[in-house]
């Protein structure tokens, strides 16, 4: 067992460690009645951590019968979304597990990586062949649908992201992917005309005119710049945060954990969390870069751009340079699917790692 664990990248497990410890440290103090639960989750993810490791079951996800067959089960899953899931916040996004809700769009995105690293790390040489290019929009078009049914927009807009990654670093063409991005705008065109609801609309023009709806639309993120503003170089202390603690910033577990955990530890502590999610990124890449085939290449590489895209949004939303879309800082932001998620990456990482030379 020492042995095991001395083969681990710690470099990756200790800021992985750190993130989550922030993140507990973050909801004793914003919502300690879900201490307990990302806490469960955190001990079901090192154990889902040790199993993808020590019985590396890469092999198995890189088989053409097994990648077809988890992209068809997540379809099915976030068809299911649509009939069974019950409505929570305005969306059907969650299937109810005993006592745990379990959401879909985050294990397709774990899904999508898989699938893209096996489709693209063989079609690398011929990926900037128009068909190739096509086949792998359609592949993600399917779930990114369903996903923005239920809807969650959000999610739908890092699958799109996973996606052209995947492109970028495959090697295709410019003019190709000016074309991608060309279709791109022509459907969003289509979904602000006839599928987006009038408080997605709002959402999307606060983010363009920062004055508009402060007691609104804008309220959120004007209370997360008030947070992270008000902070001081080292914060106001444990539990201290006047715009946490009395309420005004809304989701401070969640889609606001940034600004929550900013206020009270200042702007030290979290220019080092960005720190530390920066070197976790790099030692991702690193990994990928060494390892000894382009389907563990481009797992890394898919894990890295969903990472980067979702901590992006999170900590952008905060600062009011993105629009806010209600995604999750990795590790750091509460919810149980999305840390299951990350933490199964980790583990495959860790997997591609440990038997490099294997």
């Amino acid at each position: 067992m020492s042995n095991f664990f001395k083969s681990l990248d710690w470099k990756l497990n200790l800021s992985v460690l750190f993130l989550m410890a922030a993140s507990l440290v973050s909801l004793i103090s914003s919502r300690p009645d879900l201490f307990w639960k990302q806490l469960i989750f955190w001990l079901a993810g090192f154990i889902l951590i040790f199993l993808i490791v020590k019985f590396d079951w890469r092999p198995y996800v890189n088989y053409r019968g097994v990648v077809f067959g988890l992209y068809f089960l997540v379809i099915l899953l976030l068809i299911a979304t649509y009939f069974f899931a019950p409505n929570i916040k305005g969306n059907r996004a969650w299937l109810v597990l005993g006592p745990f809700n379990f959401q879909v769009a985050e294990f397709s995105k774990l899904v999508l990586i898989i699938f893209f690293a096996y489709f693209f790390s063989r079609k690398r040489l011929g990926i900037g062949k128009i068909s190739n290019i096509i086949g792998s929009f359609v592949y993600f078009l399917i779930p990114g649908f369903l996903v923005a049914l239920q809807p969650d927009f959000g999610s739908a807009l890092v699958l799109f992201c996973l996606w052209f990654g995947f492109l970028l670093v495959s090697g295709v063409k410019y003019r190709h992917l000016i074309i991608s991005l060309i279709i791109f705008c022509i459907l969003g065109v289509i979904i602000w005309q006839s599928v987006l609801k009038d408080y997605q609309k709002e959402r999307i023009l606060g983010f363009f005119f920062p004055g508009r709806d402060p007691l609104g639309i804008n309220y959120s993120v004007i209370q997360s710049k008030i947070a992270i503003g008000s902070a001081g170089f080292l914060g106001k202390g444990f539990g201290q945060g006047t715009q946490v603690q009395l309420g005004f910033l809304p989701e401070a577990s969640t889609d606001f954990v940034f600004p929550a955990f900013v206020e009270e530890w200042g702007w030290l502590m979290g220019f080092v969390l960005i720190l530390v999610f920066g070197s976790l990124v790099l030692r991702i890449i690193k990994i990928g870069l060494e390892s000894d085939n382009n389907f563990n290449r481009f797992i890394c590489l898919g894990t890295v751009i969903l990472f980067s895209t979702q901590f992006i949004f999170s900590v952008g939303s905060s600062l009011g340079l993105t629009p806010v879309i209600g995604i999750t800082f990795p590790f750091f932001s509460y919810g149980g699917s999305s840390l299951l998620t990350n933490l199964i990456l980790v583990g495959i990482i860790q997997a591609v790692f440990v038997h490099r030379s294997g």
